[in-house]
């Protein structure tokens, strides 16, 4: 039996936000492309948990959240996402670093195998 594979490579954007943040993040990234699985057939698909974070914001930082020197501890959500294709998970990243509230959100582009 021969199984059809998409010429477009697959990705998946990994990121975490702050919940109150998190629907403005979704929804920079599907507007950029991502979440549409399989081809298109679906759009906005993503998994989400929420947890915890923490973080300590050095001298030279200028904390969203928190202040400087302090410990901090806030809810977060664990956003997974797919992009066929490298510009899609590109446009993706630049999306979610506009929307996202953070200095510098924490995220990972991941390149997926079919086996």
């Amino acid at each position: 039996m021969a199984t059809i594979v998409s010429a477009a490579a697959k990705f998946r954007l990994v990121f975490f936000t702050p919940v109150h943040a998190l629907e403005a993040c979704k929804s920079a990234i599907f507007a950029a492309g991502a979440g549409r699985y399989p081809l298109g057939k679906y759009t906005e698909c993503c998994w989400t948990i929420l947890g915890s974070g923490q973080f300590r914001p050095g001298d030279a930082a200028n904390p969203h959240i928190g202040s400087v020197g302090k410990l901090e501890h806030t809810e977060e959500a664990r956003v997974e996402v797919i992009c066929f294709g490298e510009d899609i998970a590109r446009k993706a990243v630049a999306a979610l670093k506009t929307a996202h509230p953070y200095e510098e959100p924490s995220y990972g582009v991941y390149k997926l195998e079919d086996f």
